[in-house]
This record gives structure tokens, C-alpha cells and sequence, in this order.
């Protein structure tokens, strides 16, 4: 208990001036993450410039706890390009590999199938219901590239609650109690 004792001692000791200053730091860190995150989504005009890969779905090429990096343009989509897609009521967005493409004559719209390449069936069953294609506006984007691993962190904080409060607990006690 001695330690806790030190630390709550050195919070009480700090000064109103200390507190603001490492407020607005602390402010001044969420917003420039928020700042970059939406200059990614316009850059690569995606809603979603980055994603967790969060199933084994799509092994051996992406395993669970990869982060896709994602871009959307207007090119058309083609069989064997990887998206992202959102599907009507499900709040989860899929990575899966495009198998089929759909492109209707009259308009000139793209309809895609998709299949995890780690499944044995295509995603039908995965889509809303009576929905037999995805359209463009359910592709949140294409993967432009990868980072192994990394997504991890966001998974083990989702699928364990208290680790994500133990380490916003440290980050507050550390900012609290650095000293400039």
C-alpha cells in the first residue's frame, strides 16, 4: 500500500496548472488521432481506412489479428480482389475475397458474390435475407495491404473488457503523476 499512498499523494500535491496542462495534452493527442483518421478516410475514400481481420476466414492469406489497410475507388470490382463489406443488420463489417461479378447490361452496376477462402461455401448465407449479391454501396473498400498481427491488441481488449480499463487506468495514472 505503500505505493498507491505515494501516488495518491502526488496527485493531491500537483497544482491546478499542472492538471489543466496535462488536460489539454491529453485533448490535444485524441484530437490529432481523430484528425488523421478522418484525412485517411478522405484520402482513401473509405469509411473505414483500416480494419481488423477478426475470424479465420480468409487463412492462410490473412489471419485473425491482421490489420487490412483499405481503399475504395471507382474502379470497378473484380473477381479475386479482396473487399470489406458491410451487410444489412449486422454491425461487423467481412473481409472475404470476391468470387463472382455481376455486371448488368442496362445500367452498368457490379454485383459481386463473396467467399471467405477458408470456407467451403460462398457468403449467401451470410447476407441479408433474400439478398443473393452484394452491391457497391455494402463494399466499405478494397485491402491495398496488410500488417500481421497488430490487430491483437484490439481484439484481446474487445474480447477481454478489464485488460482495455486496467490500461486506460495506467495511461491516466501515468499522465497524471509525469512530471514536465
Amino acid at each position: 500500500m505503500g505505493w498507491v499512498a505515494e501516488q495518491m499523494d502526488s496527485i493531491k500535491s500537483l497544482q491546478i496548472r499542472q492538471v489543466l496542462t496535462q488536460g489539454v495534452s491529453l485533448g490535444m493527442i485524441v484530437t490529432s488521432a481523430l484528425i488523421i483518421w478522418k484525412a485517411l478516410m478522405c484520402i482513401t475514400g473509405s469509411e473505414s481506412p483500416v480494419v481488423v481481420v477478426l475470424s479465420g476466414s480468409m487463412e492462410p492469406g490473412f489471419k485473425r489479428g491482421d490489420i487490412l489497410f483499405l481503399h475504395m475507388s471507382n474502379d470497378p470490382i473484380r473477381a479475386g480482389e479482396i473487399v470489406v463489406f458491410n451487410v444489412d443488420g449486422r454491425e461487423i463489417p467481412i473481409v472475404h475475397r470476391v468470387i463472382k461479378v455481376h455486371e448488368r447490361e442496362d445500367t452498368g452496376e457490379v454485383d459481386v458474390l463473396t467467399k471467405g477462402d477458408n470456407n467451403y461455401g460462398d457468403d449467401r448465407l451470410l447476407y441479408a435475407h433474400g439478398q443473393l449479391w452484394l452491391q457497391r454501396h455494402h463494399i466499405m473498400g478494397r485491402a491495398v495491404g496488410f500488417l500481421p498481427y497488430v490487430g491483437w491488441v484490439t481484439i484481446i481488449m474487445t474480447e477481454k473488457p478489464i485488460i482495455k480499463y486496467i490500461l486506460i487506468g495506467a495511461l491516466g495514472l501515468l499522465v497524471i503523476t509525469s512530471k514536465d
